[in-house]
Protein backbone atom coordinates (compact mmCIF):
# COMPACT_ATOMS: atom_id res chain seq x y z
CA UNK A 1 0.00 0.00 0.00
CA UNK A 2 1.16 3.84 -0.65
CA UNK A 3 -0.46 7.19 -1.12
CA UNK A 4 -0.51 6.30 -4.67
CA UNK A 5 -0.17 10.02 -5.71
CA UNK A 6 -1.80 11.56 -2.83
CA UNK A 7 -1.37 15.20 -2.01
CA UNK A 8 0.25 15.21 1.32
CA UNK A 9 1.19 18.53 4.02
CA UNK A 10 3.85 18.38 5.73
CA UNK A 11 4.65 21.17 8.21
CA UNK A 12 8.02 19.67 9.71
CA UNK A 13 10.48 22.38 9.94
CA UNK A 14 14.24 20.91 11.66
CA UNK A 15 13.52 17.69 9.32
CA UNK A 16 11.66 18.78 6.80
CA UNK A 17 13.94 17.16 3.76
CA UNK A 18 14.07 14.06 5.77
CA UNK A 19 9.63 14.04 5.90
CA UNK A 20 9.63 15.25 2.29
CA UNK A 21 11.62 12.13 1.49
CA UNK A 22 9.82 9.68 3.67
CA UNK A 23 6.21 10.46 1.76
CA UNK A 24 7.86 10.48 -1.80
CA UNK A 25 8.91 6.98 -0.99
CA UNK A 26 5.36 6.60 -0.27
CA UNK A 27 4.75 7.84 -3.40
CA UNK A 28 3.12 10.84 -2.26
CA UNK A 29 2.92 13.87 -3.66
CA UNK A 30 4.77 15.74 -0.79
CA UNK A 31 4.28 19.73 0.31
CA UNK A 32 6.67 20.90 2.96
CA UNK A 33 5.49 24.11 4.50
CA UNK A 34 7.86 24.51 7.58
CA UNK A 35 5.89 25.92 10.13
CA UNK A 36 8.58 27.03 13.25
CA UNK A 37 12.37 27.75 13.97
CA UNK A 38 13.75 26.85 17.33
CA UNK A 39 15.19 30.24 18.82
CA UNK A 40 17.77 30.09 21.87
CA UNK A 41 16.71 32.76 24.96
CA UNK A 42 18.74 35.22 24.08
CA UNK A 43 20.72 35.96 27.21
CA UNK A 44 19.33 33.72 29.53
CA UNK A 45 19.04 34.56 32.60
CA UNK A 46 16.19 31.72 33.71
CA UNK A 47 18.83 29.30 32.84
CA UNK A 48 22.03 30.92 34.24
CA UNK A 49 20.18 31.73 37.62
CA UNK A 50 19.56 27.69 37.72
CA UNK A 51 23.42 27.39 37.29
CA UNK A 52 23.79 28.99 40.40
CA UNK A 53 21.26 27.02 42.33
CA UNK A 54 22.68 23.92 40.72
CA UNK A 55 26.09 24.66 41.76
CA UNK A 56 25.09 26.02 45.36
CA UNK A 57 23.29 22.24 45.60
CA UNK A 58 19.57 23.30 45.60
CA UNK A 59 17.85 20.52 43.17
CA UNK A 60 17.26 17.07 44.12
CA UNK A 61 16.21 16.13 40.71
CA UNK A 62 16.31 17.12 36.84
CA UNK A 63 13.64 16.44 34.18
CA UNK A 64 15.22 16.49 30.88
CA UNK A 65 12.43 16.71 28.18
CA UNK A 66 14.03 17.48 24.58
CA UNK A 67 17.58 16.66 23.19
CA UNK A 68 17.77 20.15 21.75
CA UNK A 69 16.56 21.97 24.95
CA UNK A 70 19.23 20.01 26.71
CA UNK A 71 22.14 21.00 24.63
CA UNK A 72 21.11 24.46 24.53
CA UNK A 73 20.84 24.32 28.38
CA UNK A 74 24.46 23.23 28.47
CA UNK A 75 25.96 25.53 26.61
CA UNK A 76 23.86 28.75 28.02
CA UNK A 77 25.73 27.62 31.07
CA UNK A 78 29.04 26.68 29.47
CA UNK A 79 29.18 30.77 28.52
CA UNK A 80 29.84 31.44 32.31
CA UNK A 81 30.83 28.46 33.74
CA UNK A 82 33.36 25.46 32.85
CA UNK A 83 31.43 22.82 30.75
CA UNK A 84 32.71 20.64 33.12
CA UNK A 85 31.07 21.76 36.39
CA UNK A 86 27.51 21.50 34.47
CA UNK A 87 28.08 17.61 34.36
CA UNK A 88 29.50 17.18 37.54
CA UNK A 89 26.50 18.89 38.90
CA UNK A 90 24.10 16.50 37.11
CA UNK A 91 25.68 13.67 38.38
CA UNK A 92 25.07 14.42 41.66
CA UNK A 93 21.12 14.43 40.89
CA UNK A 94 18.17 12.15 40.20
CA UNK A 95 18.04 12.68 36.38
CA UNK A 96 14.98 12.11 34.06
CA UNK A 97 14.73 11.64 30.72
CA UNK A 98 11.45 12.55 28.94
CA UNK A 99 12.52 9.85 25.69
CA UNK A 100 15.27 9.23 23.55
CA UNK A 101 16.59 12.25 22.55
CA UNK A 102 17.44 13.55 26.23
CA UNK A 103 19.54 10.14 26.50
CA UNK A 104 20.76 11.06 23.71
CA UNK A 105 22.11 14.03 24.61
CA UNK A 106 22.95 13.16 28.22
CA UNK A 107 25.58 10.11 26.41
CA UNK A 108 27.23 12.39 24.53
CA UNK A 109 28.02 14.55 27.84
CA UNK A 110 29.20 10.61 29.44
CA UNK A 111 25.60 11.33 31.41
CA UNK A 112 22.83 8.34 31.96
CA UNK A 113 19.62 9.18 33.37
CA UNK A 114 17.88 7.33 36.27
CA UNK A 115 14.98 6.93 34.63
CA UNK A 116 13.38 7.14 31.11
CA UNK A 117 10.01 7.77 30.58
CA UNK A 118 7.88 5.16 28.56
CA UNK A 119 6.78 5.76 25.34
CA UNK A 120 4.69 7.70 23.76
CA UNK A 121 6.86 10.10 26.04
CA UNK A 122 4.24 12.68 27.23
CA UNK A 123 3.74 14.45 30.43
CA UNK A 124 1.15 11.42 31.41
CA UNK A 125 4.37 8.63 31.21
CA UNK A 126 6.58 11.13 32.74
CA UNK A 127 4.46 11.58 36.24
CA UNK A 128 3.56 7.97 35.90
CA UNK A 129 6.71 6.50 36.11
CA UNK A 130 7.85 9.41 38.80
CA UNK A 131 5.00 8.31 41.15
CA UNK A 132 6.05 7.78 44.81
CA UNK A 133 9.75 9.60 43.92
CA UNK A 134 10.85 11.66 46.75
CA UNK A 135 12.99 13.90 45.51
CA UNK A 136 12.00 17.38 46.87
CA UNK A 137 13.56 20.04 44.97
CA UNK A 138 13.06 19.74 41.16
CA UNK A 139 13.78 21.69 38.32
CA UNK A 140 11.95 20.96 34.65
CA UNK A 141 14.21 21.65 31.16
CA UNK A 142 10.99 23.47 29.39
CA UNK A 143 11.09 23.60 25.26
CA UNK A 144 8.57 26.42 23.51
CA UNK A 145 5.89 26.64 25.61
CA UNK A 146 5.49 25.60 29.72
CA UNK A 147 4.01 22.44 30.29
CA UNK A 148 1.50 23.41 32.84
CA UNK A 149 -0.02 19.91 33.32
CA UNK A 150 3.53 18.61 34.14
CA UNK A 151 4.18 21.02 36.46
CA UNK A 152 0.92 20.98 38.18
CA UNK A 153 1.50 17.20 38.75
CA UNK A 154 4.63 17.70 40.05
CA UNK A 155 3.52 20.16 42.31
CA UNK A 156 0.34 18.42 43.77
CA UNK A 157 2.88 15.76 45.03
CA UNK A 158 4.84 18.10 46.98
CA UNK A 159 7.64 19.12 44.61
CA UNK A 160 9.13 21.95 44.65
CA UNK A 161 9.38 22.91 41.35
CA UNK A 162 11.64 25.04 39.45
CA UNK A 163 11.24 25.50 35.71
CA UNK A 164 14.26 26.11 33.56
CA UNK A 165 13.15 27.96 30.01
CA UNK A 166 16.26 27.16 27.26
CA UNK A 167 14.61 28.23 23.57
CA UNK A 168 11.28 29.31 22.31
CA UNK A 169 9.11 28.32 18.64
CA UNK A 170 8.69 31.22 16.89
CA UNK A 171 7.52 30.99 12.90
CA UNK A 172 9.60 30.75 10.80
CA UNK A 173 11.75 33.65 9.28
CA UNK A 174 9.68 32.93 5.78
CA UNK A 175 6.16 32.51 6.36
CA UNK A 176 4.78 32.68 2.30
CA UNK A 177 5.10 28.63 2.50
CA UNK A 178 3.10 27.80 5.51
CA UNK A 179 0.84 30.68 4.40
CA UNK A 180 0.12 29.17 0.77
CA UNK A 181 -0.26 25.76 2.61
CA UNK A 182 -3.12 27.30 4.82
CA UNK A 183 -5.00 28.44 1.77
CA UNK A 184 -4.42 25.21 -0.18
CA UNK A 185 -5.60 23.30 3.13
CA UNK A 186 -8.67 25.79 3.51
CA UNK A 187 -9.48 24.70 -0.36
CA UNK A 188 -9.52 21.44 0.16
CA UNK A 189 -6.67 20.58 -2.01
CA UNK A 190 -4.49 17.91 0.49
CA UNK A 191 -5.50 14.78 0.98
CA UNK A 192 -3.33 14.03 4.09
CA UNK A 193 -2.41 16.40 6.75
CA UNK A 194 0.68 15.04 8.90
CA UNK A 195 1.54 16.94 12.20
CA UNK A 196 4.56 16.16 14.07
CA UNK A 197 4.15 18.36 17.52
CA UNK A 198 1.27 20.50 18.79
CA UNK A 199 2.87 24.16 18.04
CA UNK A 200 2.21 22.89 14.36
CA UNK A 201 -1.24 23.52 15.50
CA UNK A 202 -1.24 26.82 16.34
CA UNK A 203 1.08 28.26 13.87
CA UNK A 204 -1.30 27.11 10.87
CA UNK A 205 -4.33 28.36 12.40
CA UNK A 206 -2.35 31.73 12.86
CA UNK A 207 -1.01 32.06 9.57
CA UNK A 208 -4.69 30.62 8.20
CA UNK A 209 -6.52 33.54 10.50
CA UNK A 210 -3.83 36.31 9.02
CA UNK A 211 -4.46 34.64 5.45
CA UNK A 212 -8.23 34.90 6.21
CA UNK A 213 -9.10 31.57 5.67
CA UNK A 214 -10.17 28.95 7.67
CA UNK A 215 -8.98 25.24 7.52
CA UNK A 216 -11.03 23.65 10.16
CA UNK A 217 -13.75 22.14 8.23
CA UNK A 218 -11.34 20.87 5.63
CA UNK A 219 -9.66 19.11 8.58
CA UNK A 220 -12.79 17.84 10.07
CA UNK A 221 -14.55 16.01 7.37
CA UNK A 222 -12.38 16.08 3.82
CA UNK A 223 -8.24 15.91 4.87
CA UNK A 224 -7.30 13.15 6.72
CA UNK A 225 -5.03 14.24 9.96
CA UNK A 226 -2.07 11.93 11.09
CA UNK A 227 -0.74 13.34 14.40
CA UNK A 228 2.44 11.76 15.53
CA UNK A 229 1.14 10.76 19.49
CA UNK A 230 -1.53 11.83 22.14
CA UNK A 231 0.45 15.29 23.08
CA UNK A 232 0.16 16.56 19.03
CA UNK A 233 -3.73 14.94 19.14
CA UNK A 234 -5.11 16.63 22.35
CA UNK A 235 -3.75 20.39 20.73
CA UNK A 236 -6.03 19.19 17.37
CA UNK A 237 -8.88 17.92 19.82
CA UNK A 238 -8.79 21.51 21.33
CA UNK A 239 -9.96 22.44 17.97
CA UNK A 240 -12.13 20.18 17.20
CA UNK A 241 -10.03 17.75 14.61
CA UNK A 242 -10.35 14.28 16.13
CA UNK A 243 -7.00 12.55 14.24
CA UNK A 244 -7.17 10.30 11.97
CA UNK A 245 -4.43 7.92 12.89
CA UNK A 246 -1.75 8.04 15.22
CA UNK A 247 1.64 5.44 14.45
CA UNK A 248 1.94 2.54 16.79
CA UNK A 249 5.42 4.40 17.70
CA UNK A 250 5.57 8.30 18.11
CA UNK A 251 8.47 8.54 15.40
CA UNK A 252 7.85 9.94 12.26
CA UNK A 253 8.84 7.33 9.98
CA UNK A 254 6.69 5.21 11.87
CA UNK A 255 3.65 7.71 11.32
CA UNK A 256 4.35 8.23 7.45
CA UNK A 257 5.05 4.59 6.47
CA UNK A 258 1.60 3.68 8.31
CA UNK A 259 -0.44 6.33 6.82
CA UNK A 260 0.75 5.30 3.55
CA UNK A 261 -0.58 1.56 4.39
CA UNK A 262 -3.74 2.94 5.31
CA UNK A 263 -4.25 5.60 2.74
CA UNK A 264 -7.44 4.21 0.93
CA UNK A 265 -8.98 3.42 3.77
CA UNK A 266 -8.77 6.62 5.86
CA UNK A 267 -9.65 8.68 3.02
CA UNK A 268 -13.05 6.73 2.72
CA UNK A 269 -13.68 6.66 5.94
CA UNK A 270 -12.80 10.67 6.80
CA UNK A 271 -15.26 11.66 3.62
CA UNK A 272 -18.21 9.57 4.32
CA UNK A 273 -17.59 7.05 1.57
CA UNK A 274 -18.04 3.06 1.77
Amino acid sequence: MSFDGAKVLALESRRAQEIGILIRNQQGDATVAPSMREVPIEQNQEALAFAERLFAGEFDMILLLTGVGTRALAKVIASRYPAEAFVEALRKLTIVARGPKPVAALREMGLKPAIVAPEPNTWRELLAVLEGRNEKRVAVQEYGRPNEPLLAGLRERGHEVTPVPVYEWMLPEDTAPLREAARALAGRSFDFAVFTTSLQVDHLLQMAAEEGVDVLPALRTHTVVASIGPTCSERLAEFGIEPDIEPSHPKMGFLIKETADQAQSLVARKRGRP
